[in-house]
């Protein structure tokens, strides 16, 4: 039910509208109605203690992200919309390894005061984008929780060729780009109405001189750590930083939430070739190069030094 302000509560007072009418067996019947043909019948799907996927003869890649109210959404975001983004921030993790999503499960810890019409619309999200990516819902969990929502998803694929891209193997000298624009996520709203980069994960992945890549989720100025070599340094153009409308270069060093993906060229690319190579598969798509590494001590004058910004840490 929409208040006035354009906002969304996920809790009534009203028993016969909320979750604890139904029970958990009666809820997990109506969970089942909500994803309709996104979750496929047991055992390849909910219905046995374990769903069931075939052997795959690929590396396979598992990861789990939850979205956790007050936290990760709030009351401006509608429900669908929090089906969407639980779901395209674990997507978002599969495309940063170039992998291929294949399945999904889903566990949620709810306030017995939880709306079923809200809870209907996050399934509702949930089941659009398993029928837009093609990747089934299998299974989950339901669970109480007094005072709050949790819904975690865990989603496994696997690599679309002979090898995933790790956040490890960059070198002093390589080149650093990324996908679309940073900063003012949660202003825009970009943060659960993103899209996934799997296209763009897959064909990176496919690229010799690709050498490291990750998800733009706290923040570049910390995300790029992790991408960093020992004996080196960022050495990022404070100018080359695609910045989102209305944003600055802090925010777009910050902010967080972007889900652009960053990665590492080796320094012998020929940086012209690559990006009109780029250009050619996902002509929609822009992607910068922003800097690269340099050996520590040797950063250039006027290069960004990024221990003057910091993104998100996680329990601080």
């Amino acid at each position: 039910m929409w208040s006035a302000i354009g906002a969304v509560i996920p809790f009534t007072q009203r028993r016969a509208k909320s979750v604890s009418a139904l029970g958990e067996t009666q809820l997990i019947a109506a969970i089942r109605r909500w994803l309709g043909a996104a979750s496929p019948r047991a055992p390849f799907g909910m219905g046995d203690d374990c769903a069931v996927l075939p052997a795959g003869h690929r590396p396979q890649l598992f990861t789990v992200d939850p979205v956790i109210y007050g936290e990760h959404f709030d009351n401006t975001v509608p429900p669908r919309g929090v089906g969407e983004k639980l779901f395209k921030r674990n997507l978002s993790d599969i495309a940063a390894m170039g992998g291929r999503p294949r399945a999904a499960v889903v566990a949620l810890a709810l306030d017995p005061r939880m709306r079923l019409a809200w809870l209907e619309g996050f399934y509702l999200g949930l089941t659009a984008v398993s029928r837009r990516y093609g990747v089934p819902i299998v299974g989950g969990d339901v669970a109480r929780h007094d005072g709050g929502i949790v819904a975690t998803m865990t989603l496994v694929g696997e690599a679309t060729g002979s090898r995933v891209v790790t956040r490890t193997g960059a070198r002093a000298g390589d080149w650093i780009f990324v996908t679309g624009v940073l900063g003012g996520s949660l202003a825009s709203g970009h943060h659960w109405k993103f899209s996934p980069r799997l296209a763009e994960g897959a064909w990176l992945a496919g690229r010799r001189e690709v050498r490291a890549m990750l998800d733009v989720s706290d923040g570049l100025a910390k995300d790029l750590r992790a991408l960093t070599p020992p004996g080196a340094e960022p050495a990022l153009d404070a100018a080359a930083l695609p910045l989102r409308r209305g944003c600055d270069m802090r925010a777009a060093l910050c902010d967080g939430e972007d889900y652009e993906l960053v990665f590492v060229v080796t320094g012998k690319t020929d940086t012209a070739e690559f990006l009109r190579a780029w250009r050619r598969s996902f002509p929609r798509t822009r992607l910068s190069c922003i800097g690269k590494f340099a050996r520590c001590g040797a950063r250039p004058a006027g290069a960004l030094n990024l221990e003057d910004y910091h993104g998100f840490e996680h329990l601080r």
